[in-house]
């Protein structure tokens, strides 16, 4: 009779998924509530179980090896799998009305996925997703229309917490075929100046301390505004990473462009979802989502 191979414990291979996204045994000890020695002993017994070394420690922090990226996807799978039979016979059905604002180009390259778990896990709870700018959205959230609310990070209202999910560099975006680089002064497509907005405050404070002459040719409500304009070949406008439409290239340096700092995207949760399930459990998918979406060993808490 053949043998049977071993079993993988789902708390191994949840301290390995912790440890390679967070790049940190101790974060990892931290989230899992127990010491960091014990946290290396679970990453010990599950490379002694598959025989092969699954994390190193670089000058960057913890990151998995060739065989712990190969584990990595599939024990993110077997994790959501156990946890979603542990949670259908543990807890009843969550359900409720969850109201969630984001800008909308957080919406398309960000949330599909994340919402997509949610929803899969949670079909009994509507969501209400609001697509606006960064400032309307924190004035909407102040007014209570809003549990949860994405907004770009130095944009959220004075004194409401705010959990930083992601923060990355800014980054010069255009038509590679325009030359559009060259131009004196720069013509840009950036966010309406009605709107306080770090992105366009950031591009033109860059420019300036350039020497750069810059003007502002196309105003545009949302980032999809700005690169159906880059798009035309008619300005250049800034991004944060993401996919790029067919026809946009990443610009910079080699181009004569100035370096732009990074940004960051903040969560917000009212103070009257606060302890809901509905709105907790979405808020934690979101976070998770924007952790997994960054890379092992990219640290992205404050």
């Amino acid at each position: 009779m053949l043998a049977l191979p071993p079993g993988l414990d789902p708390d191994l291979l949840r301290a390995f998924v912790l440890i390679a996204e967070g790049g940190s045994f101790t974060r990892a000890a931290e989230r899992v509530g127990r010491t960091q020695s014990a946290v290396s002993m679970q990453i010990r017994r599950l490379e002694e179980t598959l025989g092969q070394p699954l994390l190193v420690r670089t000058p960057k922090g913890v990151q998995p090896t060739p065989q712990g990226m190969w584990l990595l996807d599939r024990a993110r799978a077997m994790l959501a799998l156990n946890d979603e039979i542990v949670g259908n016979f543990r807890a009843p059905p969550m359900v409720g009305t969850v109201r969630l604002g984001t800008p909308d180009d957080y919406a398309l390259q960000w949330l599909p996925a994340i919402l997509a778990r949610f929803a899969e896990a949670h079909p009994a709870v509507e969501l209400e997703v609001v697509c606006l700018n960064s400032d309307v959205l924190a004035q909407q959230f102040l007014e209570g229309r809003l549990d949860l609310t994405l907004l770009s990070e130095g944009q959220e209202p004075r004194h409401v917490p705010a959990q930083r999910i992601w923060r990355g560099p800014l980054r010069w975006v255009g038509s590679p075929t325009h030359g559009l680089h060259k131009r004196d002064p720069l013509p840009l497509a950036l966010s309406r100046p009605d709107n306080f907005c770090t992105w366009r405050s950031a591009a033109l404070s860059a420019l300036r301390m350039q020497g750069r002459a810059a003007r502002v040719t196309y105003n545009s409500a949302t980032q999809t505004g700005c690169f159906t304009v880059a798009l035309a070949g008619l300005a250049l406008t800034v991004s944060t990473p993401c996919t790029l439409p067919e026809g946009l290239a990443w610009m910079g340096e080699a181009e004569g462009l100035p370096a732009l700092p990074e940004m960051g995207i903040v969560l917000l949760r009212h103070e009257a979802a606060l302890g809901v399930p509905a709105a907790d459990t979405l808020a934690a998918h979101i976070a998770d989502g924007f952790l997994r979406a960054a890379g092992p060993g990219i640290a992205i808490a404050a």
